[in-house]
């Protein structure tokens, strides 16, 4: 099976008021196409910085990210950019929606900016696969946090990336909405053979992973 991801070696250190913070330490894994994958640990133990350097939007202190043969170490920041726009998708706990667009044209938004035809169709389509068929023409401050969360879904899967990327995509729902976003994005990531990286303190959630990778102060707990 082809990796899609490779992390080799990889470190990550803050400076704050003259001290070193380490906050990844000697970090190693791979992670194939069409794979599911849970990073748990608690507050403060480096899970969201991992993402955010998967990402491609912050860089490591040393070591390698490979991403579909691309190391990002290596490539330049427009490059980046490219491979985000067209490979992956973001879903961030703050949910992230533009503000003055309606769910319908914040989910066209990537699909407008990767030049995907009949993009209003699509993603009309893909609000009514989530139940927000009905609320398309809403503004997110229209929008209960459930609803805006699966708007970010759409919008991070509507123009079909080659991963996803969720940082606590339940983190601020109840219990009834984290099960549907939980649901929407694991079925569709095995529908569309998506890969999914998902940042959660929800062991339920993790648990329907393929794939479990526990942070505990920065290194991978085995």
């Amino acid at each position: 099976m082809k990796n899609l991801y490779k992390l080799a070696n990889i470190n990550l250190n803050y400076h704050l008021n003259g001290n070193e913070i380490k906050v990844l330490k000697n970090i190693n894994f791979k992670i194939n196409k069409n794979e599911r994958v849970a990073i748990i640990g608690e507050s403060g133990s480096g899970k969201t910085s991992l993402l955010m350097l998967m990402s491609g939007l912050e860089k490591p202190t040393s070591g390698s990210i490979f991403f579909d043969n691309e190391n990002f170490s290596k490539i330049s920041e427009k490059k980046k950019t490219q491979i985000r726009k067209k490979k992956i998708g973001l879903i961030f706990q703050q949910f992230y929606l533009i503000p003055n667009y309606t769910a319908l044209e914040n989910v066209m938004f990537p699909m407008q900016l990767n030049k995907i035809n009949d993009e209003e169709i699509k993603a009309s389509l893909l609000l009514e696969e989530i139940g927000l068929g009905n609320r398309k023409n809403n503004f997110p401050s229209e929008l209960s946090g459930g609803e805006q969360q699966r708007v970010a879904i759409a919008r991070a899967i509507s123009f079909n990336p080659e991963i996803i990327l969720a940082d606590e995509p339940t983190g601020n729902l109840d219990k009834k909405n984290t099960e549907l976003v939980s649901n929407i994005l694991l079925d569709y990531s095995c529908k569309k053979k998506i890969s999914l990286i998902l940042v959660t303190h929800n062991m339920n959630l993790a648990k329907k992973c393929d794939k479990v990778i526990k942070l505990l102060d920065g290194c991978i707990k085995i």
